[in-house]
């Protein structure tokens, strides 16, 4: 146990000292950091809890998506009939939360059942393996069908809007330029969003409270300013309120949704320098915006966001080039920001702030020096610790501990991971379990010592002896971070990763490099007595 070759000890000597070099951009000045390579730039992020910044609890608008479901589900059982050539009376319609169709002729029943019911898909996961399915389909008799949405497949709607809305709250705060923001589902409804260093989150929630949802439709020209103002328009129609708080008749047909869209930029226009949103659609878009645009010319067509018109141009020419800009009375700021929501997308619906708090830099501050204060302290005590009780083993085992903790910085700046305060907690308790590695071992060489073996002797049948139990303690301990890593949230996880890394580094450290250092030592002094 106490023989190395010479790669083998410049492997451990050269993995301690590349992990703890990954730590020292942690000192350097951000303005210097960025002139170097990109590999080279990884560091740590300071936490909400430490540089201050904006929390934001995020809930989605279940009724919302409920709404949303049984529309869907109303469309297509709409459709289903008409392609299945069964008449039905009174039309499809939603009611109360089902949707319900009567067929006009009782021998279509049947017919009808079996078509709605191929609507129904069984629900994915973890649930489609009771059996559940998205839809129910009942005959409420006297040629009525009922389609209803269980609750599980409502709450299964909830999550995969939930994963959906995450991604696109991420696009929309890393357009802001922040650093690091965490962006996590908290619950089965909610989003929390931690955005360090951002003091004033009135942007923040102006841009996450908008879903974006983005439509290019057609302006009815036909419809009387009398019959707008009675608001008495075709049955294809619709009034949708425009900026200035005039209703506008557009037609229900959506030519080219926000989903067509490529990219979207802050721009100015050329005649008046006023600010405008410059826009690009993919293929498939081009190619419906050129033939509603060729169809279209002398008629009015409105942009739509969030059920608002904020732009009702004139079609002076086919555009066919599949580019075109917004404009309306823009600021620099309010382009830029319906720029960066076109660009992230349109959230599948309304997420509601429910909790709000900012956090000063002071506070942060405080923390810093309070949690480097309790590090301090805790570590010193350990060192005096273990240099009273082992000597100089106990020399070897502080430094074995100083490494230990460099590593562990090391190896949170290669992950560009944000420390925060339980973070800190983690990287504290780290210490003790470290050296609680090499109080096992030197235990152990004490008893072989007591038992007549000689120095050497024991030194080796210590460290051998005790690897199984320092493995079997760090391994429980690793298990329960990871479970406080997976199932925890926020601070909880933040602990739990300085926690389990620190427990691979003590392996490493406590066992591997300790090892090494009490070989040289030995190797060098010849020891007939050990001095423990």
């Amino acid at each position: 146990m106490l023989y190395f070759t010479r790669w083998k000890a410049l492997a451990i000597i050269l993995t301690a000292l590349v992990v703890c070099l990954c730590a020292v951009p942690n000192f350097f000045p951000e303005a210097r950091v960025k002139t170097w390579p990109l590999w080279a730039q990884r560091h740590l992020v300071l936490g909400l809890d430490l540089q201050g910044g904006s929390y934001l609890l995020l809930e989605v608008d279940s009724n919302y998506i409920k709404k949303t479901k049984l529309d869907q589900i109303r469309d297509d059982a709409r459709r289903a009939l008409r392609d299945a050539k069964i008449r039905f009376s009174g039309g499809v319609a939603v009611r109360g939360d089902a949707v319900e169709a009567r067929i006009s002729e009782p021998a279509d029943v049947p017919t009808a059942l079996s078509k709605l019911r191929e609507l129904s898909q069984p629900l994915g996961g973890l649930l489609g393996s009771n059996g559940q399915r998205s839809l129910e389909v009942t005959d409420a008799g006297n040629g009525l069908i009922r389609l209803t949405v269980p609750p599980a497949a409502i709450t299964e709607r909830i999550r995969q809007t939930i994963e959906q809305s995450i991604q696109i709250v991420e696009k929309r705060v890393n357009e802001l330029g922040t650093v690091e923001p965490v962006i996590q589902r908290q619950g089965t409804d909610r989003i929390l969003v931690q955005v360090p260093g951002l003091q004033d989150p009135t942007r923040l929630k102006i841009l996450l409270g908008q879903t974006a949802n983005m439509e290019f439709r057609m302006v009815d020209e036909t419809v009387a300013p009398d019959a707008v103002a009675k608001g008495t328009i075709p049955q294809d129609d619709e009034l949708v309120p425009e900026v200035g708080g005039q209703n506008l008749p557009l037609k229900k047909q959506v030519l080219v949704s926000g989903g067509d869209l490529s990219d979207a930029q802050t721009a100015f226009d050329q005649r008046s320098g006023e600010p405008v949103v410059s826009f690009k659609f993919n293929s498939s878009g081009a190619r419906k915006f050129a033939q509603a645009t060729t169809e279209g010319v002398g008629q009015r067509f409105a942009i739509v966001l969030d059920n608002k018109v904020i732009s009702a141009p004139v079609i002076r020419e086919p555009i066919i080039g599949g580019q075109g800009q917004i404009s309306g009375n823009f600021t620099v700021q309010s382009a830029n920001d319906l720029a960066i929501l076109l660009r992230a997308g349109a959230l599948p619906a309304p997420l509601t702030v429910i909790e709000e708090r900012t956090v000063g830099p002071g506070l942060g501050q405080d923390s810093i020096e309070k949690g480097e204060l309790a590090a301090y302290v805790g570590s010193i005590l350990v060192i005096v610790f273990m240099l009273v009780t082992y000597r100089l083993f106990g020399l070897f085992a502080n430094i074995a501990v100083a490494i230990n903790v460099a590593m562990i910085f090391g190896v949170l700046s290669l992950l560009n991971a944000t420390l925060t305060l339980p973070g800190i907690a983690g990287i504290v308790l780290t210490v003790g379990i470290a050296v609680d590695s090499n109080v096992l071992i030197y235990e152990r060489i004490r008893e072989e010592i007591r038992g007549g073996r000689n120095a050497i002797s024991a030194i080796d049948a210590g460290f051998k002896r005790a690897l199984a139990t320092i493995l079997d303690s760090n391994i429980t301990t690793f298990i329960a971070a990871a479970v406080l890593f997976y199932i925890g949230t926020g601070p909880v996880r933040g602990f739990a990763v300085t926690l389990g890394i620190g427990i691979l580094t003590t392996v490493f450290t406590a066992f591997t490099l300790t090892r090494l250092i009490v070989a040289w030592w030995v190797r060098w002094k010849r020891p007939q007595s050990v001095p423990i």
